[in-house]
């Protein structure tokens, strides 16, 4: 049970499919070392976020999977998908 917009399958029964996301521009110039070390600093804090930590280690492995390979990742880790960007997602706990 939940709200209508809490569950990841469509009418139809099909899951929401991704897509791949808008590139992202900091504000100033950052080298790609740069770039590197703020996403490893963003996953290793991710779970203090909340949710399961098997939840974000499963988006981590998808956000650097083609997409075909990270439909997969989310849909078999039961990731509920709310923007196909995956900028919003919750695990079966809900948001």
């Amino acid at each position: 049970m939940g709200c209508a917009g809490s569950s990841q399958a469509k009418a139809d029964g099909s899951a929401k499919k991704i897509r791949k996301p808008k590139p992202w521009k900091h504000p100033q110039p950052i080298t790609k070392s740069q770039l590197l070390q703020m996403r490893e600093e963003f996953w290793d804090t991710s779970p203090h976020y909340g949710g399961r930590k098997e939840i974000w280690d499963a988006l981590q492995a998808a956000a650097g999977a083609e997409l075909s390979l990270a439909q997969a990742i989310v849909d078999s880790a039961g990731v509920i998908i709310q923007n196909a960007d995956l900028t919003v997602c919750y695990d079966e706990r809900g948001p």
